[in-house]
């Protein structure tokens, strides 16, 4: 790869602390160094947690880094278009289901089955809505039923056959899509997830290298999964690793993990924070 683009991607939910501070910097490294392009978005999705403030404090503590991207940045809210796209286009394989289950009904459901399977992040969805009865199933939709809409990852699997991505440190890795059980593409109150949000956004901004934290290695068997079905171009990955706090947890905004806005008006320098990542502070290398 001679001129990777990479991507650094917040949810601008709180203020940007360490962990976001790494995550930025280590992409930015990864293509900046070698006559690459980094860029910034948005993801956005989230109405209820999203915050233009936050996006704001995002940008002006990236620029204090000294980082730098092209502009304009990529907001996820502004391209709803193209993952109902995207989702039509996975209606169309028949690898799309709605789901009209509360997560009420979810634990419920899991609780009666007695040993559900389990993934990385728990009990997986029981694919209660994938087995659900057609007529039943028309009959919610004519009412106007709120619903998500899930991916039926054993058919997915079944059409796309077996797959493959690759990691810049662990090398060449099966696809098990199967990982994270059918998972939402689209909420109930917003019309895409994560999952797809981030897969079409990758592809439609040309993103060769994906760098991001050993957190979201078992997202990437999902995502290459979703780059089948949908013939999307497939990036490399990093997955790196994550900042820690004392007490051997990740740092997170949640958990009061300081700010960048805080170190700096505590008196701290750019060298100093990228010094503490263990990382070198970014040049101003020529667009």
């Amino acid at each position: 790869m001679d001129r990777p683009i990479t991507r650094f991607a917040p949810s601008p939910t709180g203020q940007p602390h360490l962990g976001h501070a790494y995550s930025a910097l280590f992409g930015w490294h990864a293509a900046r160094e070698v006559g690459g392009t980094f860029l910034l978005r948005f993801e956005d999705i989230d109405p209820n947690r999203c915050r233009p403030e936050f996006e704001a404090a995002f940008t002006r503590d990236l620029a204090w880094l000294g980082l730098s991207w092209p502009e304009p940045v990529r907001r996820q809210s502004e391209h709803m278009g193209d993952y109902r796209a995207a989702l039509d286009r996975l209606a169309e394989r028949g690898v799309l289901y709605p789901c009209f289950c509360s997560r009420k009904d979810i634990q419920e459901e899991i609780a009666r089955a007695g040993a559900a399977p389990h993934g990385p992040e728990g009990p997986l969805y029981p694919g209660t809505c994938r087995h659900m009865d057609p007529g039943r199933r028309a009959a919610l939709l004519a009412a106007g039923t709120p619903h998500a809409l899930r991916l039926d990852v054993a058919t997915g699997g079944h059409q796309a056959g077996p797959l493959t991505w690759t990691d810049r440190e662990v090398g060449t890795v099966a696809a098990q899509p199967g990982i994270l059980g059918d998972v939402v593409l689209a909420r109930r109150d917003v019309a895409t997830s994560y999952h797809l949000a981030v897969t079409v956004d990758d592809h439609m901004q040309g993103v060769t290298l994906v760098t991001r934290g050993r957190d979201l290695m078992e997202a990437t068997h999902v995502h290459r999964l979703l780059q089948a079905l949908l013939g999307l171009d497939v990036p490399l990955w990093h997955h790196h690793r994550l900042l820690m706090n004392e007490r051997g947890e990740r740092l997170a905004k949640r958990d009061g993990a300081a700010s960048l806005a805080a170190l700096r008006e505590g008196g701290a320098t750019p060298a100093e924070v990228c010094q503490r990542l263990g990382m070198p502070p970014p040049q101003r290398i020529p667009t």
